[in-house]
């Protein structure tokens, strides 16, 4: 492609201030935003860099239809929820724009496996109207190709078992309610730890319905099964709160959790595969305390045995990096909702974004 790829950003949030400033180092053109917040409605998107003016205003999400058949961009990039429901809108009047869109949300980044129905749904509508839906960002290198890479230098794996965990206050309010962070034990359990303690003909009934609280991971161990050509023939799930030992501020949250109240939730999942190969999966979101950091642990155990340690990752660029280097392969990719499972594997791109497009 000889001109600059045209980009619209849907949420203009926290990971936004990345994503946009990464497209612009890769010389991608920002051609206009939307966002919720009246807070940031009519304010010119440069305030997210705390650059006097960029010449673009953020306009109400309820004009997205109206801006992306008025101003034609090659890929929108949607940072705003973390769950498919929760996007479910900007997703299908993208798919039915015909709009190219990747997206943080991170149940996109395997949705075939938590929300069958509408995954489908948006599957189909994508590929009437010849555009590609991808979730993608941190999942995808450090939970998903970093160990299918590994495993290619593993003679024989009997279990794969991974642990991440993440401030919730580095990615907005969506994340941290979807962790129950603020949260009172009742309500944890009422809206989180319901989707657990129920019986395999239960979930999947739950899953079909759209009911289903899935956590990232249950996402993530789907696509590490797709990725490595196993069979899944056992999935559970258990989400567990972590508690406030001290009174916390959250800036996030807007609010000081109380000591008692939930700070978090660690969320395992487990897998047995026609393989004979066992993925345990956990991660860990937090609102943290002075000493906690960000960590992201893989095991291959089986012939040889491996282990990886990541300490102090900066996720949130890395989630933002991530997006912007996925973006020519999203134009790429062939159409519908796919997964990166089925794309090429992750790369640095050197050179301007658009230099990559066939």
């Amino acid at each position: 492609m000889e001109r600059k790829i045209k980009i619209f950003q849907i949420g203009c949030g926290n990971m936004s201030k990345f994503i946009l400033k990464y497209a612009k180092e890769k010389n991608c053109e920002i051609i206009g935003a939307v966002d919720c917040n009246p807070k940031l409605i009519g304010n010119d998107l440069g305030m997210l860099f705390e650059e006097q003016s960029m010449g673009i205003k953020i306009e109400n999400s309820e004009k997205l239809e109206e801006l992306l058949k008025s101003l034609k961009p090659d890929i929108a990039i949607l940072t705003t929820m973390s769950l498919l429901n929760d996007v479910e809108e900007e997703l299908r009047i993208c798919a039915k724009c015909g709009i190219n869109t990747i997206t943080t949300c991170e149940e996109a980044f395997f949705a075939e496996n938590s929300n069958p129905t509408l995954y489908e749904e948006i599957n189909r509508l994508a590929k009437a109207t010849n555009c590609t839906i991808v979730g993608a960002g941190y999942q995808d290198i450090f939970w998903g190709n970093l160990i299918s890479v590994l495993a290619g230098s593993t003679h024989q794996i009997t279990k794969i078992k991974g642990s991440s965990s993440y401030n919730v206050e580095d990615y907005g309010i969506a994340l941290a309610a979807a962790h129950g962070a603020g949260f009172t034990k009742e309500r944890f359990e009422s809206e989180i730890a319901i989707s657990d303690n129920i019986s395999k003909e239960e979930r999947d009934k739950k899953i079909m319905k759209r009911e289903f609280m899935a956590s990232y991971m249950w996402n993530v161990v789907g696509w590490l099964a797709d990725k490595l050509e196993l069979h899944i023939t056992e999935m559970d799930q258990k989400c567990v709160p972590i508690y406030a030992e001290e009174d916390l501020e959250s800036k996030t949250l807007n609010m000081t959790v109380k000591k008692g109240l939930i700070r978090g939730m660690s969320a395992v999942v487990t897998a047995k595969t026609l393989e004979n190969i066992e993925i345990e999966a956990e991660c860990i979101g937090k609102i943290y305390t002075g000493d906690e950091f960000d960590k992201n642990e893989w095991s291959l155990l089986g012939e040889p045995n491996t282990t990886v340690n990541i300490n102090q990752p900066k996720t949130s660029e890395l989630t933002c990096a991530d997006i912007i280097n996925r973006i020519p392969d999203v134009i790429n990719a062939e159409n519908g909702f796919i997964s990166t499972s089925k794309l090429p594997e992750p790369k640095y791109r050197v050179k301007s974004l658009n230099e990559y497009i066939k």
